[in-house]
């Protein structure tokens, strides 16, 4: 997965999401934009995904986490990937880096009916927005 989490009271989404890094990879990161709004309504969960570069290219596995790695796109591990958000959000970016232009996305996971939602495989995505 992609560093993630919950907001503490008090700070942006921008500074949850930097914390977060820090948290579960030790690295510094700055900040440079949204990516992306994903909402799950089965789970009841909505994620913004930022594009942040690291201020150093030192990173390790935090307290939360059991290992840290970084990988080209084309040796992205999708089969390993835990959750759908994480899944929809790196193809979003490849496709994105493939066209040459980075946008905006926002868009609506859907379980399919009868697929649990562990189950990588089993959902659509509704795209809203390609801005």
């Amino acid at each position: 997965t992609l560093p993630a989490g919950f907001l503490e009271i008090g700070e942006s989404a921008a500074e949850g999401a930097a914390r977060e890094t820090l948290e579960e990879a030790c690295a510094e990161v700055e900040v440079l934009s949204p990516f992306a709004q994903l909402d799950i309504p089965r789970i009841g969960q909505s994620y913004i995904i930022f594009r942040a570069r690291l201020k150093t290219p030192h990173f390790s596995p935090g307290p939360e986490s059991l290992e840290c790695k970084l990988f080209a796109l084309d040796d992205i591990p999708f089969d390993s990937l835990a959750f759908s958000s994480i899944i929809v959000t790196l193809k979003m970016y490849i496709k994105d880096i493939a066209t040459g232009a980075l946008k905006f996305h926002y868009c609506t996971i859907n379980k399919r009916p009868g697929a649990s939602p562990s189950d990588l495989r089993g959902f659509d995505v509704d795209y809203h927005l390609h801005s």
